[in-house]
């Protein structure tokens, strides 16, 4: 069976070719037979109710020096393809919700979108967390400075974000002490019109912060934790972070046990959950990556376990 798979991402020829999850995936696809459209958000559009794009053969290659050629571009349906990844890194502003518009008329006429359009819009990464209550640390969302400043006197050590942010940008630690709470408050707030996150200090930072991938709400057997580079709080790899694979732990499968129904029920189908200690902290699902490490470190093909999901669902 040869599928048409399409891939809205960022421009192929700026991504990190040895981390690039969204290449690891293109490249399974391509290994089966499937023919690939590359897109960029700006090629989507609309006609006379029909969600269409100017979209172009894509073929990869394991090879660091040319991992991708592209032909020339076809002005086409989105609902000639199969499959939809959808793997645009965010700022999640309206342009991306634009997309995710035109993205579900196709998925209205049959074609898979990973993740679906809808519950990309319903599921913020930072929010998400608090359909598991019984998984997550303490945690304020407000845009008044009192309500987190008394959130502050009560934990005394906390982690405030921004709602939108990616990479650890603009992720600060307030400690006892800090003179700076009243600016850094101020400045994600953008005084008080603004919401944010705050969330009690989690020491098991030290251990890591462990992206967890699901495939359609199983998780992979195996989690890389993150750790903080010496004297950084934030444990991104985009910030310096080091990734370290690591099996999951009984509590990392019963946080996994209890976010899989939603997902599934969303059609949030690849996922990557953030936990740090005993708590679930973020619900990734605009472009959640750590494929390629995880894939190397163990000797794996998670791309594979995707690739097989949407095999499953076009047979039927």
């Amino acid at each position: 069976m040869s599928l048409k798979i399409g891939v809205v991402m960022d421009p192929i020829g700026h991504i990190n070719f040895k981390k690039d999850s969204t290449l690891a995936m293109l490249l399974e696809a391509q290994s089966r037979g499937w023919q690939l459209y590359y897109m960029e958000q700006a090629d989507l559009y609309m006609a006379h109710e029909v969600a269409r794009a100017k979209m172009q053969p894509l073929k990869v290659f394991n090879n660091a020096d040319t991992w991708y050629q592209l032909s020339e571009a076809e002005d086409l349906e989105l609902d000639s393809l199969d499959a939809i990844l959808m793997r645009k890194d965010p700022p999640f502003d309206m342009n991306y919700i634009y997309s995710t518009y035109i993205l579900e008329k196709a998925e209205e006429k049959g074609t898979l979108i990973i993740n679906k359009a809808q519950s990309l819009r319903d599921a913020n990464e930072k929010l998400f967390t608090n359909n598991f209550p019984q998984c997550m640390p303490p945690t304020l969302v407000s845009s008044q400075a009192e309500h987190i400043t008394t959130f502050f006197k009560e934990h005394k050590d906390i982690i405030l974000k921004p709602l939108d942010g990616m990479g650890g940008a603009s992720v600060f630690r307030i400690k006892p002490g800090d003179s700076n709470l009243s600016v850094i408050i101020e400045t994600l707030t953008a005084h008080g019109s603004k919401l944010t996150m705050a969330q009690k200090f989690i020491p098991e930072i030290k251990q890591g912060d462990k992206r967890i991938l699901l495939i359609n709400g199983v998780p992979v057997p195996y989690a890389l934790a993150r750790i903080p580079a010496k004297g950084e709080t934030r444990a991104n790899l985009a910030v310096g972070g080091e990734g370290v694979g690591v099996e999951l732990t009984d509590r990392d499968r019963w946080i996994c046990e209890q976010v899989a129904p939603v997902l599934k029920a969303k059609g949030l189908i690849f996922v990557g959950i953030d936990v740090i200690g005993d708590y679930l902290t973020e619900v990734n699902v605009t472009s959640p990556t750590c494929i390629r490490e995880l894939d190397k470190q163990y000797n794996i093909n998670i791309s594979a376990l995707l690739m097989d999901w949407i095999a499953e669902q076009r047979a039927h």
